[in-house]
């Protein structure tokens, strides 16, 4: 057993033996600002529970994770009325230091470029570049301006096209960077690239071909060695040289954890989309094969399991954007409030009636728009032949619930009405998403999706029996 007293946590010693309680695991989840702490016992029994959270300022940009994260366990003990906590193993999800930077290059845009990307988002990745073709100077010196946590190479068919993968692995082990490289093109080209790398000395990686065949895509083997990746280096970054101290378990990057557990809820549920209405960014996850109707008007194959990230739509570093969206003095006359005075004092957790008016209001745009995007629609075209109706993007025609996550959703007092809008909203039909009062509502109550997602990789029966407890679903009986 682990212990985590610390100097903070240091209790008389007489009162240690009344006082500690003793936690199966925790799961950090370590934010830009703010790390959170969740406790569950009972991980190997029939009867899993979450006992409590605790939160603290993230403290990898001071230069050491271990405090904010031993500050956060403080307050856990202190919310479970105990002067300490030890605990068995701790997991932990991480979007701090600006989350799982990758920059994505390929061969064909609206083919192994949208596969590439597809398999970094789904592996709760931010987007800083993708490239298609044969990579520039110019394009070289971003990539060396982003500085990546990761780059994804792919390109060509297996069998297909071989050339551009080989001319940009040539190119960026030519740059001097160091960042590992995942390699997920041509299988063809598998030796060729290895042989570029190793001999430059970068860290690379050889997964299956994000595009094998036209038409085809095959993200989930990139999805996951991406974790793995994230996790060998991400103890490296700056302020996070010491986490293996703490965490003994996984690390996964907090949107991928997200999706790790909509994917094992999907399997006990069926087709289903995670919202999440954040701060500075919206993220929608969808699980689904959709409908065979719709697969026949495809233009290009989508993910079985998608996320997409708005990074202009958060409720408090991105709430210009979405007051701008709406229109200052239209939404001063829809809430009959001082929008001046509302904006000047504005927080990231409202705090007044007129800041939680505005917060809700734009939660509800975020929402809206974030999952207008992540759908697909149908399109008309017009041929020689006459009118004919084509799909484009996810098919969500066939989701059975909308599960809201995040601070938003699960602690805002109106998120019934506001989760109700979104999964209403395909009143013209036209979008490739479920008609009004079609969706069940859902709602992560314990705010522990995340958490729930790195744990299911090694408890994926007590992660399951934990997520249906916070959403409220009646437990399955043997």
């Amino acid at each position: 057993m682990r212990s985590c007293r610390g100097t903070a946590l240091t209790v008389p010693r007489f009162r240690k033996l009344k006082l500690i309680m003793l936690i199966d695991i925790l799961v950090a989840e370590i934010g830009s600002t703010t790390t959170l702490i969740n406790a569950f016992n009972g991980i190997n029994t029939p009867s899993p529970r979450f006992i409590g959270q605790g939160q603290a300022p993230t403290s990898v940009l001071e230069g050491d994770v271990r405090v904010g994260l031993n500050a956060a366990i403080k307050d856990l003990a202190k919310n479970l009325n105990a002067a300490s906590v030890e605990y068995g193993k701790m997991f932990a999800t991480s979007s701090a230091a600006g989350g799982l930077r990758m920059c994505v290059h390929g061969l064909v845009y609206d083919m192994t470029v949208k596969a590439a990307q597809a398999a970094a988002l789904g592996a709760g990745a931010i987007i800083k570049l993708a490239t298609a073709g044969k990579m520039s100077e110019y394009d070289m010196d971003d990539v060396k301006a982003i500085n990546p946590n990761l780059i994804l190479l792919a390109g060509g068919t297996d069998y297909g096209e071989r050339e551009t993968a080989v001319y940009n692995a040539r190119l960026i082990a030519d740059s001097g960077l160091k960042i590992p490289i995942i390699y997920g093109g041509n299988i063809q080209n598998q030796r060729i690239i290895e042989d570029i790398f190793k001999s430059a000395g970068i860290p690379f990686y050889i997964t299956e071909n994000v595009y094998p065949k036209l038409d085809l895509l095959n993200i989930e083997p990139a999805r996951r060695i991406i974790h793995a990746v994230f996790e060998e280096h991400i103890v490296k970054a700056a302020g996070m040289e010491h986490i293996r101290e703490l965490v003994t378990g996984n690390i996964v990057p907090t949107p991928g954890a997200v999706m790790e557990a909509a994917q094992l809820l999907y399997s006990d549920i069926g087709d289903l989309a995670v919202i999440d209405i954040g701060g500075a960014t919206t993220d929608v996850h969808s699980v689904t094969a959709g409908s065979e109707e719709i697969a026949v008007l495809m233009t290009t194959p989508e993910p079985f399991a998608k996320r997409t990230v708005e990074g202009d739509l958060g409720l408090f570093v991105n709430a210009k954007n979405l007051i701008e969206m709406l229109g200052k003095d239209k939404l001063q006359s829809e809430l009959s409030i001082d929008m001046d005075e509302v904006i000047a004092n504005y927080k990231p957790i409202p705090e007044t009636d007129e800041q939680f008016k505005l917060t809700e209001r734009l939660c509800l745009a975020a929402g809206l728009t974030a999952v207008e995007r992540h759908s697909g629609a149908l399109r008309y075209i017009y041929t020689p032949k006459g009118r004919q109706t084509i799909a484009e993007g996810k098919d969500l025609t066939k989701l059975k619930y909308l599960v809201g996550t995040g601070g938003a959703l699960t602690r805002l007092p109106h998120r019934e009405k506001i989760m109700r809008q979104i999964a209403d909203m395909n009143t013209a039909s036209m979008m490739l998403y479920p008609k009004p009062e079609r969706l069940k509502l859902l709602y992560d109550n314990d705010y522990i999706m995340a958490s729930l997602g790195v744990l299911s990789k090694v408890y994926p029966e007590a992660a399951l029996s934990l997520m249906r407890q916070s959403l409220g679903i009646e437990q399955k009986t043997i």
